[in-house]
């Protein structure tokens, strides 16, 4: 059995500000390509929805927020 090397960040999260009802996304680069991805809000396991959109292409990964609230920072 061999112990696969976890994936980390090559480009880690950068805060963003946007506008009331626009959309933001944040971006990360991991050190592996198709690396599993969870996205949480504190505790909170974010789910695909209207309101959130994950995307995943290579090593690059991207969280998208429609309709931003304030509750959303």
């Amino acid at each position: 059995v061999v112990a696969a090397i976890p994936a980390v960040f090559v480009k880690k999260l950068q805060s963003e500000e946007a506008k009331e009802g626009s959309t933001v996304t944040l971006r990360a680069e991991l050190s592996k390509h198709d690396a599993p991805v969870s996205w949480k809000k504190g505790s909170v396991l974010l789910q695909a929805s209207n309101k959130y959109e994950m995307k995943q292409m290579g090593s690059v990964v991207e969280l998208l927020i429609h309709d931003l609230q304030l509750k959303d920072a």
